[in-house]
């Protein structure tokens, strides 16, 4: 506050009100300044912000909706692929698991047999090896039978998990669902009975003005292009 502030006060001759709008739109400018002046990249602040507009063009690559359709529909295909082949997995699985059954019958057996001959001919010596080497196989071969059960639980849990993927994609729908719904709604709001070609042509230039710098058709126009080539 200046000396001559501080004497108009005295004397009553300024308002108030208006001298604490104006302290507090000082306050204002130096605390903004303060905070623009604390930025590390100033330059790099003023680029962005005069870079967010105008707004880029409404091209089919910055359309919400219509990002958002691709979105659903490719991720729908990709999660349909991914079914086909966690299916085809848990079949070949389920068949190599037979095959390991049938295997174990074999196996089996032939345990039988070469004990057998081994208790009826306890001095042949390869009939005890190949008891041992049936034995051995089969204890690999049942292994195997553990980890293909595991294989085929851990395919199961992957299609549920999938499931999730599916409920997003739904999601996902119902935003767009609720955008093109407000889109309709706001179109009915702002719609009117006269035909904008009928319309009367607004005013460019009121009485009263405090300025005559109106931008005029060419400048609209030179605006709308520049939509184009951001």
């Amino acid at each position: 506050m200046t000396q001559e502030e501080l004497d108009a006060l005295m004397n009553e001759d300024i308002d108030m009100e208006e001298m604490t709008d104006e302290t507090a739109a000082d306050t204002i400018e130096e605390d903004s300044e303060e905070l623009f002046n604390s930025i590390d990249n100033p330059d790099g602040y003023r680029a962005s912000a005069v870079h967010s507009w105008p707004p880029p063009p409404p091209t089919d690559d910055n359309k919400m909706v219509h990002q958002l359709d691709d979105v659903t529909k490719e991720s729908e295909e990709k999660a349909t692929e991914i079914f086909d082949l966690i299916e085809g997995i848990s079949n070949d699985l389920t068949d190599s698991e037979d095959t390991v059954e049938e295997v174990n019958r074999v196996l089996d057996a032939n345990i039988a047999l070469f004990e057998t001959l081994c208790t009826k001919f306890p001095h042949v010596e390869a009939f005890k090896t190949q008891l041992a080497q049936n034995q051995d196989a089969k204890a690999k071969n049942s292994s195997l039978k553990d980890m293909m059960e595991t294989n085929i639980d851990t395919v199961m849990n992957i299609m549920d998990i999938m499931q999730y993927q599916d409920i997003h994609r739904q999601k996902i729908e119902r935003v767009i669902n609720v955008m093109r719904a407000l889109s309709t709604y706001m179109n009915h709001l702002f719609s009117s009975k006269v035909d904008d070609a009928k319309r009367v042509t607004s005013a460019v230039h009121l009485p009263g003005d405090s300025t005559t710098d109106i931008v005029n058709s060419d400048d609209i126009e030179a605006l709308l292009a520049s939509f184009g080539q951001k």
